[in-house]
């Protein structure tokens, strides 16, 4: 059960100390938007590079962006532990995934709420993480929405009769109620923004989290 908090959820003025606030988690995740993709703008290779130097755990980059085949490999480039790109914005997303990974970082493939798996279900080899989007992307603090779940069963099923690694990541409105819906529906990875970075202690909520994830988990 893999924790990974949404830094877009942190104090972006001090962005280093919010990540030192989360160094007991696996990974941290970044968002980046180019507000052509989705309508919100966020933060570029500049500072995702930085952020790599003085990050203590590994960074899940996340790209809500277009023309991942250009900058999608910049990105792996940096260094980050895993990188996301989403279905919607490629039409070769082998050949992003293989660019990735001959950077020596994770390829993640993410879909939107409305977006089928079953397309994906025979390339799963070439991933090493599958996004299900468990709201709209592009802004933090959303709702959580039930029903994407049946998507993160059939992806489950399939990871497990094919035995290959690949992370089930969900991303959008887990907190306390909604993870165990998500561990149970078969995700193992999990981003949360408002519930680590608006807790007292980020730290015992990321505990908090990976305990509740793991209790529901099959």
């Amino acid at each position: 059960m893999r924790i990974n908090p949404s830094i877009l959820a942190a104090d972006f003025a001090n962005l280093e100390a919010e990540l030192g606030r989360i160094s007991n988690a696996d990974l941290a995740h970044i968002d980046v938007m180019d507000n052509h993709f989705v309508p919100n703008l966020t933060i570029g290779l500049p500072v995702v590079e930085r952020l790599q130097q003085v990050s203590p755990v590994p960074l899940d980059l996340h790209l809500m962006i277009d023309d991942p085949a250009r900058w999608a490999p910049l990105y792996a480039e940096t260094g980050a532990y895993s990188v996301t790109f989403h279905a919607e914005a490629t039409d070769d997303p082998v050949a992003v995934a293989r660019s990735l990974r001959e950077r020596g970082a994770r390829a993640g493939i993410a879909v939107k709420p409305g977006t089928a798996v079953e397309p994906y279900l025979e390339l799963l080899p070439e991933f090493d993480m599958v996004l299900v989007m468990t709201v709209e992307p592009g802004f933090g603090g959303q709702s959580f929405m039930p029903e994407t779940m049946p998507k993160l069963g059939v992806l489950a099923q399939a990871v497990r009769a094919s035995g290959i690694d690949v992370w089930l990541q969900v991303d959008g409105g887990i907190n306390d109620d909604t993870i165990a819906i998500a561990a149970e529906a078969g995700a193992d990875t999990f981003v949360a923004g408002s519930s680590v970075f608006g807790a007292e202690s980020a730290s015992a909520q990321v505990d908090r989290l990976r305990s509740l994830a793991a209790r529901h988990t099959h």
